[in-house]
């Protein structure tokens, strides 16, 4: 018996120096570092993702031994979806404590200034979770061009497009603070207008330089009751943004977005404003500007009149280098 004690014993005890070795074997590659990356990676999980794919993920991003996150992923049921820095340096045990937890590192994404949604739902598409027509899905009203402030945002990649309707909320409210809303106030606007406005001072000229005349000259006309007479409400009511000449035709077509047919302000944004049109709107350059026209040049900039007689000037000089290249 006690010779079989012994034999029993030493089976015992081999038995627990092997799971200490297996033990210290696996802490050693939980604990073991990333190093075969020289600058930060990233893991993508996606919802319901097994543990294992996500495994073979690490492996892919970080470029050596992961057995210590496969040793802890049997631990895990599932992880939570995100987008998860790898950093030089990091054990096996952060990586899987960081995926774990929903410890996500934010991305950048880009609001764009643009004539349709189209850019905004495309941007979106290429850097957050969902795709872009689940974007393009939530942004198909005219008037959310008024909501939108182009600019670059921090967010979470498993942003919804109903969660990025609302972070664009907060920062609608953010930019129209009580400072700006004093100035549109001061204008006779409502921050809406005011959108509308730059929209169409952002179709006018690309020149950031020029827009605050640009604001001036359509506040002017506002102002004295006057029909905008805005080219490109016309070109949004005809339905195409890419007309180089205006005709006749083209003013009589029948739309409440045809500034030469119906006065004051379009019922929407013909675009999403950028931040420098709308602070042109809200900071216009003071002038008695009424009337504009494209430079003969096509420098992109524009000669601006005070009379109707100066204005037919500039509108010949213009129509005469039209010709001239065969613009119809």
């Amino acid at each position: 018996m006690k010779k079989g004690g012994k034999i029993i014993l030493s089976v015992c005890g081999a038995a627990v120096v092997a799971t200490g070795i297996l033990a210290a074997v696996g802490w050693h590659y939980v604990m073991s570092p990333l190093v075969k990356i020289e600058s930060e990676r990233y893991v993508k999980v996606y919802p319901d993702e097994s543990p294992a794919a996500v495994a073979d993920k690490v492996h892919e991003v970080a470029g050596c031994d992961v057995r210590g996150f496969r040793w802890l992923e049997r631990r895990a049921a599932s992880f939570k979806a995100g987008n998860y820095v790898v950093r030089p340096g990091d054990s096996m045990r952060e990586m899987w404590r960081r995926l774990l937890s929903g410890n996500q590192t934010p991305v950048r994404i880009v609001v764009p200034a643009a004539r349709t949604f189209g850019p905004v739902a495309g941007a979106l598409g290429r850097t957050l979770m969902a795709d872009s027509t689940a974007f393009a899905a939530v942004l198909n009203r005219p008037e959310q061009m008024a909501q939108l402030i182009p600019n670059t945002y921090e967010v979470y990649w498993t942003m919804t497009p109903n969660d990025f309707l609302k972070r664009m909320e907060k920062e609608y409210e953010r930019y129209w603070n009580a400072d700006r809303r004093a100035k549109a106030e001061a204008q006779g606007l409502t921050p809406a207008e005011v959108a509308t406005l730059a929209s169409i001072v952002d179709e006018e000229t690309a020149q950031n330089t020029e827009k605050p005349l640009v604001a001036g000259l359509y506040l002017n006309r506002l102002h004295k009751g006057m029909l905008l007479q805005a080219d490109p409400t016309v070109k949004y009511a005809v339905g195409d943004p890419s007309l180089r000449r205006i005709l006749f035709d083209h003013l009589n077509v029948e739309s409440p977005y045809n500034t030469y047919l119906h006065p004051g302000l379009p019922p929407t944004p013909i675009r999403i404003p950028s931040v420098q049109a709308l602070e042109a709107v809200l900071n216009p350059a003071k002038h008695s500007y009424l009337y504009m026209c494209a430079r003969e040049d096509f420098s992109g900039f524009h000669n601006f009149a005070v009379t109707l007689k100066e204005h037919n000037a500039n509108a010949r000089r213009y129509q005469a280098a039209l010709n001239a290249r065969g613009i119809r």
